[in-house]
């Protein structure tokens, strides 16, 4: 009997089994990861990203980057979601999560060539992390944060933000310790204490705004809210104090019928009939604003010329076109609510502030509202010499706001430099002898990769990696847990606790438990079966027409 064949997938589908499979996703992921590995630590290089429409990007950031990249293999894909999961959870590390998940995957590759089968490996793996993570309280630092206005537990915050932002912010010295006592102060503020112990820090009470011109050090901390935005009208008040504020998302214009309709008018006073009555339904409005008490009006939406002349005759201040954000914080800032029908308006939907006013800031005016009732919002105002340092600063401030607030939801600090890495790959490899079979091989695999942490440090210090490996361990060997990399010196020194280098466990718990999934998950798969490309149904698409020459995926 004749044999018939039998057609299980689509025309042009490609598909890899096996150990084809695996070691294509592993080669995969092993690029996204040696891409980044230059980016690690406070001298790591910058990467230029051009996205599809032109806009450059610069940064050493490895949360930016993997979002701007566009990557395409789906095991690549594993460790930008292992990215995102980082950045979600606790705001930085990002970078240390894949460049460690690189790494877990070159070893994994050399174990795999020992035909140890890669469900041992897995279990190898999270065997190792378990017990990193049973480690880590063991060599972490609590620090007493139960007063944050105390010179110590600031000195404490201090040496947090230091080694978030000194990796990434380009400033230095005066500018550098400016912009860190803003977060300090800004997270502080913010800070509420819990019954259990730890504090909540609602990082959406703390606005950043970027504005070019000046310098870093021309940055600012606002005890309230700045509004991108200038008075509408030249005649109404700059400045207005004990402020009373209106915080609309309703029009203060005439809002067009959603019916078409149309006005039959055949005499010049039928126009100034309808013009009357327009003026007539705008002052009503202002009226009731004014009834109210309200001083100041923030509009989400437009405001009507005549309105604003009404405003104006009323002495009250008005601002139009806010952003929706912007309005959603002035609400929790000022103890408003948001007024959606100015009619039923009543004077207790009103915020309050000390102070409202319109300051020149660079070649543009903004809109200061401070002393709010919430005395817990607060706006970063960032200045700069351009938009790509702004940026950058933007991203660096971000992550010291999550680093800070992972340190006070879970006060213990962990040494910096790679010390960490290089304490618990040696715990592990005790812990390996202790456990039989082919997983203690696996459980030193992860070992050597986190080792490989401190290596890249050494090498983005200009340092000799293998010696410094060396010279590392030795001290770890005779009790100096706390020895690292001072990158920015270029040498191995015992202490980095001494030189305020140091990270929050939240951030090496996560960075170890991304970094760990996205390797597992990846050794997971034995099959990878890629559909060919649509063809694309617009004219003069690139690619029109036409399939995919290489049906598997490619990382970009």
């Amino acid at each position: 009997m004749s044999s018939v064949p039998v057609l299980l997938f689509k025309e042009g589908t490609s598909r890899s089994t096996g150990r084809d499979a695996l070691r294509n996703n592993i080669l995969a992921a092993r690029t996204l990861a040696e891409m980044l590995r230059s980016s690690l630590g406070p001298k790591g290089l910058d990467k230029m990203l051009i996205d599809s429409f032109g806009d450059v990007t610069i940064t050493n950031d490895g949360a930016t980057i993997v979002k701007e990249m566009e990557i395409q293999h789906p095991a690549a894909k594993l460790l930008v979601e292992a990215a995102k999961a980082q950045d979600a959870e606790v705001g930085d590390g990002t970078t240390s999560a894949v460049v460690l998940a690189g790494l877990f995957l070159e070893k994994a590759e050399r174990l795999l060539d020992q035909n140890i089968h890669p469900t041992i490996i897995i279990e190898g793996f999270k065997k190792a992390f378990n017990r990193a993570v049973e480690l880590l309280p063991q060599i972490a630092t609590k620090i007493d944060l139960s007063d944050l206005k105390s010179p110590a537990a600031r000195e404490a915050l201090k040496k947090i933000t230091y080694t978030t932002m000194s990796s990434k912010f380009m400033a230095e010295g005066n500018e550098l310790n400016k912009v860190m006592d803003i977060v300090i102060d800004a997270v502080t503020t913010v800070a509420e204490p819990l019954p259990t112990g730890g504090y909540n820090v609602p990082l959406d009470l703390i606005k950043i705004d970027k504005k070019k011109g000046g310098t870093i050090e021309d940055s600012q901390l606002i005890h309230g809210i700045v509004l991108d935005k200038e008075v509408v009208h030249a005649g109404m008040p700059r400045r207005v104090e004990k402020a009373k504020i209106a915080v609309l998302d309703a029009a203060l214009e005439v809002e067009k019928p959603e019916i078409s309709a149309k006005i039959s008018i055949t005499s010049p006073e039928q126009i100034r009939a309808f013009l009357d009555e327009e003026a007539k339904y705008l002052k009503e409005m202002v009226d009731k604003l004014a009834s109210i008490g309200a001083n100041v009006v923030i509009c989400q939406k437009g405001i009507d010329d005549i309105a604003q002349h009404f405003l104006a005759k009323k002495g009250i201040l008005a601002v139009r076109r806010v952003k929706r954000s912007d309005i959603e914080k002035l609400e929790k800032a000022l103890g408003a609510r948001i007024i959606s029908s100015i009619k039923d308006a009543t004077p207790e939907d009103l915020g309050y502030a000390e102070l409202v006013e319109e300051r020149k800031v660079g070649n543009d005016k903004m809109v200061f509202i401070e002393g709010a009732r919430n005395p817990r919002a607060v706006n970063i105002l960032l200045r700069g010499s351009n938009d790509m340092a702004l940026d950058e600063a933007e991203r660096s401030i971000n992550d010291a706001l999550h680093a800070l607030r992972n340190i006070l939801m879970e006060p213990y600090i962990l040494p910096g430099g790679g010390a960490v890495e290089l304490e618990l790959a040696a715990r592990l490899r005790d812990y390996a002898r202790t456990v039989g079979g082919k997983e203690q091989l696996a459980i030193e695999a992860y070992a050597e990769a986190l080792e490989e942490i401190p290596v890249i440090l050494a090498e983005t210090a200009g340092l000799e990696p293998v010696s410094s490996l060396m010279e590392m361990r030795a001290r770890h060997a005779k009790g100096l847990v706390n020895a690292g990399v001072d990158v920015i010196n270029g040498k191995i020194i015992d202490d980095m606790y001494s030189i305020n280098v140091v990270e929050p466990i939240r951030v090496t718990r996560q960075v170890l438990k991304s970094a760990t999934e996205a390797a597992t998950s990846i050794l997971k798969i034995d099959d990878l079966i890629a559909a060919s490309q649509l063809k694309s149904e617009k004219k003069g698409e690139k690619g029109e027409g036409e399939e995919s020459s290489s049906p598997t995926p490619s990382l970009s």
